[in-house]
């Protein structure tokens, strides 16, 4: 069996101390008082003798395995693979490691990758929840593991979080459409219970209701995830034909370049017969002979956030919860 290289072969090899080489390894080498040649020196050897850290043992020694468990609602969803990267990205920044799995949506399938990203003893949680899986995080919770949701929230669940101001958004891209002289403006959103959801159909009606259209929910429809298509298609026919709506609001991306296709497949123009706004650009978007104003969130900001805050309660258990909200900005151009 091939002898795995040790930090005693390390300091043989440059004649130093094994503890000199730790400090180096560790980078902790400067306030050790180790001069850069000989850092330099070390690590030259550790590469040369192909060193590995023994993450275990690590891990057992200071509680901390540089790990970060990342659940993201949907992977093959622009928002979240776009996201995902940015907090691996910023993660390795800081020397840590992610591992990450996608719950498509689905709280049982949420359970499994939650289950099975604690047993590689990830030091905290970045996690964006599906639909039902409030029991799930304030189980994290009450574990006292470090814990961060992103994009989405639980009233009465005391954790971090970093989220956009998704009411004020809806609020604003409504107005933009009744700022064009619409009046007659629908709105598509997820039938959901979670509330950052709610909080895009509320921005929509409060802003119907301030122009002077008391009930706006005659203009709104909710859609089901699992049967988008069909739901989708009845949502945009009935707009059209049976409100005779002269805009709609898209409250996803995924709803929107449906909503764009159903559009087209009932002969209507872009913006010239229906205006559209959507909420989260598309890559489907830049095919388009029209430009699609979308609202657009601030993707790399909340990736940081998240790492920075989670890190930070990695390493400080006695640090205070914090709740970061964040502006969304709709582009026109």
């Amino acid at each position: 069996m091939k002898h795995k290289t040790s930090l005693k072969d390390i300091a043989i090899n440059v004649g130093v101390s094994t503890s000199l080489v730790s400090y180096v390894l560790n980078n902790k080498y400067k306030e050790n008082r180790v001069s850069e040649d000989t850092a330099n020196k070390i690590r030259k050897a550790a590469k040369e003798l192909n060193y590995f850290p023994n993450l275990n043992a690590r891990s057992l020694k200071t509680n901390i395995s540089h790990t970060i468990g990342l659940i993201v609602a949907d992977i093959s969803n622009p928002f979240f693979s776009s996201l995902a990267r940015t907090i691996e990205d910023e993660a390795y920044d800081h020397n840590y490691t992610v591992i990450f799995g996608s719950s498509d949506e689905n709280q049982n399938k949420f359970i499994k990758v939650l289950d099975f990203l604690s047993t590689r003893q990830v030091d905290g949680f970045i996690i964006a929840s599906p639909e039902e899986s409030r029991d799930a995080v304030l189980g994290i919770k009450e574990s006292n593991v470090p814990l961060v949701l992103i994009d989405r929230y639980f009233d009465g669940i005391d954790v971090n979080t970093v989220t956009v101001d998704n009411f004020r958004a809806s609020f604003e891209v409504t107005y933009h459409l009744l700022n064009k002289g619409h009046k007659r403006i629908g709105a598509i959103v997820y039938e959901s219970s979670l509330l950052h959801y709610q909080d895009r159909c509320n921005g929509y009606l409060e802003a119907m209701k301030q122009s002077g259209i008391v009930d706006g929910t005659q203009f709104l429809r909710k859609v089901n995830h699992q049967s988008l298509q069909s739901e989708i298609q009845e949502a945009v026919r009935e707009l059209i034909f049976d409100n005779k709506v002269s805009a709609i609001y898209f409250a996803t991306n995924t709803i929107a370049t449906e909503g764009l296709k159903q559009i087209k497949n009932f002969g209507k123009k872009i913006p010239d017969e229906i205006d559209v706004v959507a909420f989260d650009e598309n890559l489907i978007f830049q095919f388009l002979d029209v430009h699609i104003p979308f609202i657009s969130q601030p993707i790399k900001k909340m990736g940081q956030e998240a790492v920075r805050i989670l890190i930070d309660q990695i390493e400080h258990k006695d640090r205070e919860t914090k709740n970061i909200l964040l502006t969304a900005t709709l582009e026109t151009n």
